[in-house]
């Protein structure tokens, strides 16, 4: 079924040469193993093994890792108005609501499509947005979910993490077994961490690219969709510079899940990080959504309602 999110071929077209991308690397890292190892069954058993867990699980695999729980109306009913206004507006079916209990205001989609999607809003989020902000949060994380993005990022992630993961074996392994290995071996496992490194960067490196523009395609959706770009660049506003304030130890769990996130958990001084970013900057965003509030007629004063 297709949403009434607008659709960009450009982010379609950045979808699929990345995942074009990333399976020939794929191929060539698992068969760049099977030669090292020479073990091609123990190889790709496990290969599949982490791409069907984090496939099918991976909305579980974040809820759990985010601290966050499924909730009913109930609980929330404001929420769940304004997710079930979104998806009535968009055309498209509700996913599970849930909530982390987190103070960094934030918010995350995830889930392998549309029937099977999670939308999560930490507590600090709705503490500090006003109804039109939040409206326009969901609706960027909801078009992340209509544009499937979400999906392929969750798939485009995996070779970084094995390609890490082995890495770290290999690494104390070699550390703490080194003693007891011959030199054959010594050489296979360091071939090994060196094909995994220049894996992993160059995934490293595909993902970041792909993801700074499904940022923008998601912003421009959602300022669409609800017809108030003036709202989200508020939202953007306040949630960078509230995340900004915290301590750097305190962000670093929610780090690893930067892709998938409104807003990235950075510092206030995040240095060559924010070269690296999974999100274009906050300059960037604002702009674009200044573009579109000019082309829709809407008051330039961020935060304002229609």
């Amino acid at each position: 079924m297709q949403s009434r999110f607008q659709s960009d071929r450009r982010l379609t077209v950045r979808m699929t040469v990345t995942l074009f991308l990333l399976g020939l690397l794929y191929v060539a890292f698992i068969a760049a193993l099977i030669v090292l190892m020479k073990s091609w069954v123990l190889v790709v058993v496990i290969a599949a093994a982490f791409l069907g867990a984090q496939y099918w699980f991976s909305d579980r695999i974040a809820l759990f890792a985010m601290r966050g729980r499924i909730v009913e109306r109930e609980e929330y009913p404001q929420l769940h108005g304004v997710v079930d206004r979104l998806c009535a507006v968009a055309d498209m079916p509700k996913p599970l609501v849930a909530v982390s209990d987190m103070d960094m205001p934030n918010a995350f989609a995830t889930g392998r499509n549309p029937d099977h999607a999670v939308l999560c809003v930490t507590t600090g989020l709705l503490r500090r947005l006003e109804p039109d902000e939040l409206e326009g949060v969901l609706a960027h994380e909801l078009s992340h979910v209509a544009h499937k993005d979400v999906a392929v990022i969750t798939i485009a992630s995996f070779l970084g993490v094995i390609a890490g993961l082995i890495v770290r074996f290999a690494f104390y392994s070699q550390l703490l077994g080194g003693g007891r290995r011959d030199q054959n071996t010594a050489l296979v496992f360091m071939a090994v961490m060196t094909v995994s490194a220049a894996v992993y960067a160059i995934s490293f490196m595909l993902i970041r690219a792909l993801s700074r523009y499904r940022e923008l395609a998601a912003d421009r959706a959602a300022a669409q969709l609800t017809g108030r770009p003036s709202a989200l660049a508020s939202a953007l506003t306040k949630v960078t510079g509230d995340i900004a304030k915290i301590p750097s130890k305190d962000l670093r769990t929610a780090q690893a899940f930067n892709a998938f996130y409104f807003t990235p958990a950075l510092g206030a001084e995040p240095g060559v990080a924010r070269l690296f970013s999974t999100h274009p900057s906050l300059e960037q965003r604002l702009e674009q959504l200044a573009r579109i509030s000019a082309e829709l007629g809407e008051a330039a004063t961020p935060g304002k309602a229609d």
